[in-house]
C-alpha cells in the first residue's frame, strides 16, 4: 500500500500518515461563511483537500473515506448582508450555497462526503457548551457564555504562540463580562431581527468555534483522522477548536493531523478589493477562464507556499491543457477504452506519479510526472498519463473530456499570423516526409522562438499560442 507523507501542523514534522481505522479515514475541513460569492482565496483549501480526498480514496478505497466540509450559515457577515439588502437570511444563505456548488463543480471538485449546516446542529452546540460549563471550562456573563482559555494548559499549542503573544498579535475584543481578554464566546444573546434559539442561558445564537467542534464530533467521533484549512484559520479558529474539543472530550484527541494552506496573491500583490485585483471564482468563469484552467493554474503550486495567480500562468495552463486534452482525444480516450484498459488490467495509476503525489501532496511534481507520462505513443502507453488526470480531478467525466470553446489551432490569433504558423507546420511536415531531418528542426526552433506550442497526435500537428507567444517573430516568414 502506498504511503501517504503529511506535513503535520501539529508536531510540525512531516510524518507518514497512519489511520486510526484504515476501514473509515475520516477528515474535516472549515468551509465558507454563505454570503456571497466564493473568491479564489475561498477555493484554495478546497480544492486543497479535494486532492487529498482522491488520493486516500485511491488509497483506502471509495467506500472507506468520510470527508465533511461545513457551512457556516449563522454568522454575524450574514445577518449584515440581510440586514443591507432587506433579504431573509435563509434565501441568502440557500442562494450562497447554491452558488459555491456551482462554481466548485465547474473546477472539478468532488462533492464531500458530509456537508452539515451549522443551523441543523444548534442542539449539538448547547449540548456541548454545557459539558464545559459542568466541567469547569466555560461561564455564563451577561447572556454570553464564554471558554475559559486559562482553564486549558495546551492552549497555544497548535499555533506555537504564548498567550502574551496572541494577545499582542490578534484584535481581541475587550468586554467587561470577560475574566480573560482571551476568553473566547461560545453563546451570545440574540436581538430582534437576529437568529436565534432557545438555550439555558436565553435567546441567542452560537460563537464560530464552537460550530466547528460540534459538527466535527457529531459526524466524525472524538478522534479522527485529518483536519485542516488556511493559515489564517490556525490562530484562533483552530486553536479554539482544539481547546473546546479537547475539554469536552477529553479521552479524545480531535484532530491527530493538521493541514494548513498559505495564502493567493495576484500578480505578486495580496488580493484585496483597495487594489482593484480582487476577484470571485465566478468572475474567472465568466470572464471565459474554463475551470479546469483555474485548477491546473492552482495545482501548480504546492499547498505550504504562497501562490500567485498570474495572467502569464492562465495562458500557460490554457495551453498545456489544450496539448494534454488534444492527446486524449486523439488516443480515443472515452468510456469504452477506459472499459477496455481496465479489463486488461492497465486502468492504473503510475507508480512515480501516486509516489510523487502521497508525498505531501506535491501537486507540482505530479504535474512534471504527468508531462513525461504524455510522450506515450499508444494508449496503453498514455494509460498511466489519463489516469493522472482524473485523480487530479482534470477529467471528471470521460464521455465529456474538455475541448474548449474556441480550441482550434491558432485560436484567438489573427488570421495572417495564423496562416504563418499552418504554412510552417506544413513545411516541417514535408521535410520529414522527405527525411530532411535539418530543415524539420529549423522550423521546429522557429516556432518554439515565437512561443509556439505544437501536439503531434496520430500524425497531425495543432498548434496553440504559448504564454510567450510573439507575433512579432513570425512577420516576414
Amino acid at each position: 500500500m502506498t504511503t501517504i507523507r503529511l506535513n503535520n501542523t501539529k508536531t510540525r514534522k512531516r510524518e507518514d500518515f497512519v489511520p486510526i481505522d484504515p476501514q473509515n479515514v475520516r477528515l474535516y475541513l472549515c468551509g465558507p461563511t454563505v454570503y456571497d460569492r466564493a473568491h479564489m482565496g475561498n477555493l484554495r483549501p478546497s480544492l486543497v483537500f479535494d486532492v487529498l480526498f482522491r488520493l486516500l480514496k485511491e488509497v483506502y478505497g471509495a467506500d472507506h473515506v468520510t470527508y465533511v466540509r461545513n457551512f457556516t450559515d449563522v454568522d454575524d457577515k450574514i445577518n449584515a448582508r440581510a440586514a443591507e439588502t432587506g433579504r431573509a437570511i435563509g434565501d441568502i444563505t440557500a442562494e450562497t450555497i447554491r452558488w459555491y456548488h456551482e462554481d466548485l463543480d465547474e473546477v472539478g471538485l468532488q462533492r464531500p462526503t458530509h456537508e452539515p449546516r451549522a443551523t441543523d446542529h444548534i442542539g449539538q452546540m448547547i449540548a456541548m457548551i454545557e459539558v464545559l460549563i459542568e466541567k469547569g471550562h466555560a461561564y455564563a456573563a451577561e447572556g454570553h457564555v464564554l471558554f475559559a482559555v486559562d482553564s486549558y494548559a495546551d492552549y497555544g499549542a497548535l499555533s506555537g504562540r504564548s498567550i502574551d503573544d496572541m494577545i499582542a498579535g490578534a484584535r481581541v475584543e475587550v468586554a467587561p463580562y470577560k475574566r480573560n481578554p482571551m476568553d473566547f464566546v461560545l453563546w451570545k444573546p440574540s436581538d430582534d431581527g437576529v437568529p436565534g434559539w432557545a438555550s439555558p442561558w436565553g435567546y441567542g445564537r452560537p460563537g464560530w468555534h464552537i460550530e466547528c467542534s460540534a459538527m466535527a464530533h457529531e459526524l466524525l467521533g472524538e478522534t479522527f483522522d485529518i483536519h485542516g484549512g488556511g493559515n489564517d484559520l490556525q490562530f484562533p479558529h483552530h486553536e479554539n477548536e482544539i481547546a473546546q474539543s479537547a475539554c469536552a472530550h477529553p479521552t479524545g484527541e480531535f484532530a491527530r493531523y493538521w493541514l494548513h494552506n498559505e495564502m493567493l496573491q495576484v500578480e505578486g500583490k495580496k488580493m484585496s478589493k483597495s487594489l482593484g485585483n480582487f476577484f470571485t471564482i465566478r468572475d474567472l468563469l465568466d470572464q471565459g477562464v474554463p475551470g479546469e484552467v483555474i485548477r491546473l493554474v492552482m495545482l501548480g503550486t504546492h499547498y505550504s507556499k504562497t501562490m500567485d495567480w498570474t495572467e502569464a500562468r492562465r495562458a500557460e495552463a490554457e495551453g498545456t491543457l489544450r496539448k494534454w486534452y488534444g492527446i486524449l482525444h486523439g488516443h480515443g480516450f472515452g468510456p469504452e477504452l477506459i472499459t477496455a484498459l481496465e479489463a486488461e488490467g492497465k486502468w492504473v495509476p503510475d507508480a512515480e506519479f501516486i509516489g510523487v503525489l502521497a508525498n505531501d501532496l506535491n501537486t507540482s511534481g505530479a504535474l512534471a510526472r504527468l508531462h513525461v507520462l504524455a510522450k506515450g505513443k499508444t494508449p496503453v502507453a498514455l494509460a498511466g498519463f489519463a489516469y493522472g488526470m482524473q485523480m487530479l480531478g482534470l477529467v471528471n467525466d470521460w464521455s465529456a473530456i474538455p475541448q474548449f470553446d474556441g480550441g482550434e489551432a491558432g485560436a484567438g490569433v489573427a488570421p495572417a499570423i495564423a496562416g504563418r504558423v499552418d504554412a510552417l507546420l506544413a513545411d516541417r511536415a514535408a521535410a520529414r516526409a522527405a527525411k530532411d531531418w535539418a530543415r524539420a528542426d529549423q522550423v521546429r526552433d522557429i516556432l518554439s522562438a515565437a512561443g509556439v506550442q505544437v501536439t503531434d497526435v496520430g500524425g497531425q500537428a495543432t498548434w496553440a499560442p504559448g504564454p510567450d507567444f510573439d507575433a512579432a517573430k513570425l512577420e516576414g516568414l
